[in-house]
């Protein structure tokens, strides 16, 4: 059977639209397998947050992820199917996202009935560090870190167009900096009273207030690492050491390909030769 140029193309130009997906449905296969095996290790629910950028598209365009409102519906549907006295793994990988999402998991973390435990193997920045708050344990890799969450209107950060509002007199304001400076006055207050809401049971009325105007009025910068050290120093300890399935399922979340690697390295784990063995 003979082929000419245009069938070849044609097999070609199929072959690359398949291959996306038949690679994505092993991953998926991968990842389910890893999460069997760890709820079956722990006797728990395992629910992931994981947001990467992945290529899907034929075109191989990476797809940057948050935390929206589908990832809320998701979680809060995964609660519902989970018993009442069945304890929670949650597995957190995020850099934010929307408040309204991030508020809904942490409130619904917060009210199940058996403990949720949030594992972070990287970091969990701004509305994930909410969720990770909400949990009865964080344990994050020692070098692992949350954020603060400050809200952000637009572009900015709120307690800094409150500072701009507050530096000039009123009547050198327009209307529109003065809506915003109302919208970030309600922000902050909504988070702030969000946090202190979720750490009141943990550390007690006085410090979850403390610790919540912390992360909520502007200490840092929002994309300021926190480490583990500076959690415990807010009374939250979360340094702790994340089960091996936890790393492999994150190998299973791959970012795209480049055509120069950043980083590169013999990805097997290596021993420390004894001092014995010398060769002669």
């Amino acid at each position: 059977m003979e082929f000419d140029f245009f069938q070849l193309l044609w097999l070609f130009l199929i072959f690359s639209a398949l291959t996306p997906m038949f690679k994505q449905a092993r991953l998926e296969a991968a990842r389910i397998r890893l999460i069997r095996e760890l709820e079956r290790k722990r006797g728990t629910r395992v629910i992931t947050i994981i947001h990467r950028q992945e290529s899907l598209s034929l075109l191989g365009i990476p797809l940057t992820k948050f935390i929206n409102i589908e990832d809320s519906e998701q979680v809060l549907r995964a609660i519902r199917l989970t018993p009442l006295d069945m304890p929670i793994d949650l597995l957190l990988h995020t850099p934010g996202g929307l408040v309204l999402a991030s508020e809904q998991i942490a409130h619904a973390i917060k009210n199940h009935q058996a403990k949720v435990t949030v594992f972070v193997p990287h970091y969990a920045m701004s509305g994930g560090t909410l969720i990770a708050l909400a949990a009865d344990e964080i344990v994050m890799d020692g070098n692992a870190v949350l954020g603060p969450v400050d809200p952000q209107i637009g572009r900015f950060p709120a307690v800094s167009i409150l500072k701009a509002v507050k530096a000039k007199d009123v009547n050198e304001l327009d209307d529109e900096t003065l809506i915003l400076g109302d919208v970030a006055e309600k922000a902050i207050r909504q988070v702030k009273s969000t946090v202190t809401e979720i750490l009141v049971e943990k550390l007690g009325e006085e410090k979850a207030l403390e610790v919540a105007v912390q992360l909520t009025e502007g200490q840092w910068t929002h994309d300021h690492p926190i480490t583990c050290r500076e959690l415990s120093a807010m009374g939250l300890i979360a340094c702790g050491i994340l089960p091996k399935e936890i790393y492999e399922l994150m190998d299973q979340y791959p970012q795209p390909l480049r055509s120069r690697l950043s980083v590169q390295y013999i990805p097997v784990p290596y021993e420390k030769p004894g001092r014995g063995n010398k060769s002669g």
